[in-house]
């Protein structure tokens, strides 16, 4: 029988082994640095705000089906991987209207940010503005765009847009969005009125929120996240100041049910810069928008937060690429939790990704550090992914493909 030979202890190699680090007072920094993936994110994220705020980024419209088949086309992409490839230098970079930005990833615009974290929506836009990002502010966002280009005055800004019931409305936040230096509008159609979000409605959700006595038991158990909110100034909508009322009753004034493709055209009259319009879920109006002049569409279908069982904008993405890809670029959004969600949608096709929910998640847990948590997470998949798949550019990566499993 073959015996280990013993030695006596090294002491200095045992010293070595010891983490001599002390425990962090916040509770939270040692579960950030071992996170892995956005779901690790977003868990911490649940744990430091409270429910109504997370269930307003975790939810959908009604059955929240819509948003269920999103995530489960995502997790069928299957890459059509090639191997013996030099993969030693991988190049993310894409070019997007024309400029460059380091990976296809885009923060898009989403509303109540400043209710995710109370610095907002110039948190976000400070990392897309270190990463060579793109960040799209929200109509219904808690900055203004003023504040958040005299914020962050050299990010690369597009401002997202619905045409409201009273057009001067609308004009009045075009004319901001030029005034500071915004690069393009965002267009979004797919909310001619606004969805059912039962969750929210159960929730009472408004902005600012109100005081209830449930609200008093909320505050004793995220005070850090109350404290925030009653220091940093009124939280509201930038674009609506002084409205407390429903989200549903705010979304009666702005959602123009009356809305059609002729407004795109009335758009280009008042606005010089790139269109994009977001909200395409099918490829008939797709090849009808592409025909106005808008340099991109974003196939979205809000993330299942509007429509319960609309078309889940991945399974169409490559035939709009292939019927209108050579017009105008074409990105998508809604569902991409991860850095390989979004290499899928580029082999599949897309010109770029917005996430949405993810870098909420990223807010939620540490503010703009998680924010960038999230980005840095999502490349190290993405990078991962390419290299793996044998693919050391993005046009390498469209070529090689990816499928959908049935």
């Amino acid at each position: 029988m073959i015996r280990s030979t013993r030695k006596f202890p090294s002491l200095p190699y045992f010293w070595s082994l010891i983490d001599w680090s002390l425990p962090s007072l916040n509770p939270y920094k040692g579960r950030l640095l071992r996170a892995q993936t956005i779901e690790d994110i977003a868990q911490i994220a649940k744990e430091r705000t409270p429910e109504v705020v997370f269930d307003y980024v975790e939810g959908g419209a009604v059955d929240e089906i819509a948003y269920a088949r999103t995530r489960n086309a995502f997790n069928r992409i299957e890459f059509n991987t090639r191997v013996m490839r030099d993969v030693s230098k991988i190049d993310t970079s894409e070019k997007i209207l024309g400029k460059e930005v380091d990976i296809p990833i885009c923060f898009a615009p989403t509303g109540y940010t400043r209710l995710m974290h109370h610095v907002g929506e110039p948190a976000v836009a400070n990392v897309a503005s270190k990463k060579n990002l793109i960040y799209a502010l929200s109509t219904m966002g808690t900055t203004s765009p003023a504040e958040l280009a005299e914020a962050v005055p050299n990010s690369r800004r597009w401002f997202q847009l619905y045409i409201m019931k009273n057009r001067s409305d609308s004009l009045a936040v075009i004319k901001q969005a030029k005034d500071n230096g915004f690069e393009a509008l965002v267009l979004t159609v797919d909310t001619p009125v606004p969805g059912l979000r039962y969750r929210d409605n159960r929730n009472g959700l408004t902005v600012p929120p109100k005081i209830r006595l449930n609200t008093v038991f909320a505050i004793a158990r995220k005070p850090i996240w109350w404290l925030n909110l009653f220091t940093t100034g009124k939280l509201e909508f930038a674009a609506f100041r002084g409205w407390d009322k429903p989200l549903s009753e705010l979304g009666g004034l702005i959602f123009d049910p009356s809305t059609t493709m002729k407004e795109i055209t009335w758009l280009r009259s008042v606005w010089k810069g790139p269109i994009i319009v977001k909200g395409v879920q099918s490829v008939e109006d797709a090849k009808a928008i592409a025909k106005l002049g808008v340099q991109g569409i974003i196939l979205s279908n809000h993330g299942g937060r509007q429509f319960d069982r609309g078309q889940v904008p991945l399974e169409i993405l490559p035939e709009v690429v292939k019927a209108v890809g050579n017009k105008v670029e074409i990105y998508i959004d809604g569902g991409i939790m991860s850095g390989l969600d979004a290499l899928g949608a580029i082999a599949l096709g897309a010109k770029a990704v917005f996430i949405g929910r993810a870098y909420l998640y990223g807010a939620m847990a540490n503010g703009e550090a998680g924010v960038e948590q999230v980005i840095e997470i999502m490349r190290k998949e993405f990078e991962n992914g390419m290299a793996l798949s044998g693919a050391t550019n993005i046009a390498e990566v469209r070529k090689n493909g990816a499928r959908i499993r049935n």
